[in-house]
């Protein structure tokens, strides 16, 4: 998910590891949208606790690849235009392709028989799928502004150029920045956390916000460039020992998982939530969140990997990540029906969909790896 590993770039094992955690837990968060897409999948109990539970485990998936991106490219080294063109393109050309199959694949599947039940089931939060073609080419030409449900991933990409864009513009400040200016950054950056609960339950009128004013007191420090500075900050060394790297992570993350598991339970058991109410607390620029990348970032970071067919493999796992994280979402329905067929116990249905996936995307782009231009199908 992260752009790709650069050769020049020294080599940091811990790295690998934290980017296989990452896209395990995306593919694990996809995996838990048939129980939580539909208000009836949600008014089934089990589907309730076990999709709440699986998915908000794993809400740190996207920040830790933003963070992973500020420890790696902050500050950015590079005149901006050249920046722009590495890392843009590197980006650009398997969006646009993958793109392209997701807003054809309801069209392809209905061609080829499908029933609007399957396709549906392909992508839960898809909506009424259409089974015209003239309607996903309409959905094709809107790509440079926006994507549609069916290709549901791609919201990240376009996150992720603009983070692009903007990185050579702050990269000016954090390389002057002192550790204290940062840290104050940070601080105001964490108070914005709070603010899509404020919203929610106090006013939707803060800090100068309005009907005719997105842009309140604290807009310039919102956002995911907090992850950016946060990946940076805490990037450069953990030198806690294991034990107390344990009794600071662990509660954190138990803290975060808590407010994120009870707070999702309590949004989805509404069949009437709206999709904005649905997604409250598993705001990825919410505190709780912010818990959670932090302890799991702290605590991968300690990690040492002294075999090296391991280091192989996640280093591995770490080239493919942009690909596994481009087409896994297509074997998310096949991978749950699977489940479905086999009669597995429901909590099982979530990791077991979650492996079973992963292993099929890291083996489709294994074999593209192979064809002469990859980079251009899976960066």
């Amino acid at each position: 998910m992260a752009s790709p590993i650069s050769s020049q770039r020294p080599h940091i094992v811990w790295l690998d590891v934290l980017r296989f955690v990452a896209i395990f837990m995306v593919v694990m968060s996809h995996s838990a949208d048939p129980f939580n897409a539909s208000p009836e999948a949600r008014a089934n109990p089990e589907f309730n606790f076990w999709g709440s539970a699986f998915g908000s485990f794993v809400r740190a998936c996207v920040p830790l690849f933003v963070m992973m991106t500020g420890l790696l490219l902050l500050p950015v080294k590079q005149e901006m235009g050249s920046f722009y063109k590495k890392r843009i393109q590197r980006v650009l050309y398997p969006f646009l392709i993958w793109s392209v199959l997701f807003n054809l694949a309801p069209w392809f599947i209905q061609l080829m028989g499908g029933t609007p039940q399957l396709v549906t089931t392909f992508f839960p939060f898809g909506g009424e799928p259409s089974a015209s073609l003239t309607d996903g080419l309409k959905a094709i030409a809107m790509i440079p502004l926006s994507f549609n449900m069916f290709a549901c991933p791609m919201w990240y990409v376009y996150l992720l150029i603009g983070l692009y864009l903007y990185m050579p513009i702050f990269s000016a400040w954090v390389e002057k920045a002192t550790d204290k200016a940062k840290q104050f950054f940070l601080g105001l950056w964490i108070i914005t956390l709070f603010l899509p609960y404020g919203m929610e339950f106090i006013s939707p009128y803060l800090f100068g916000a309005c009907s005719w004013n997105a842009f309140g007191t604290f807009y310039a420090f919102a956002g995911f460039n907090g992850y950016l500075l946060l990946g940076h900050y805490l990037g450069k060394s953990n030198n806690w020992s294991w034990v107390k790297t344990l009794l600071i992570t662990v509660p954190m993350f138990a803290v975060g998982y808590l407010i994120t598991f009870k707070g999702f339970r309590f949004m989805s058991s509404d069949p009437k939530v709206s999709a904005t109410g649905l997604e409250l607390f598993w705001t990825y620029c919410s505190v709780n969140t912010m818990l959670m990348t932090a302890a799991v970032f702290l605590l991968v970071q300690k990690v040492r990997v002294s075999s090296g067919n391991v280091s192989k493999v996640l280093a591995h796992i770490a080239k493919c990540g942009f690909g596994i994280y481009m087409c896994h979402y297509f074997f998310i329905g096949p991978a749950y029906m699977l489940t479905v067929v086999l009669h597995m116990p429901i909590p099982l249905q979530i990791p077991v969909t979650a492996i079973v996936v992963f292993l099929a995307a890291l083996s489709l782009v294994s074999l593209i790896y192979r064809l002469p231009k990859a980079k251009y199908i899976v960066g």
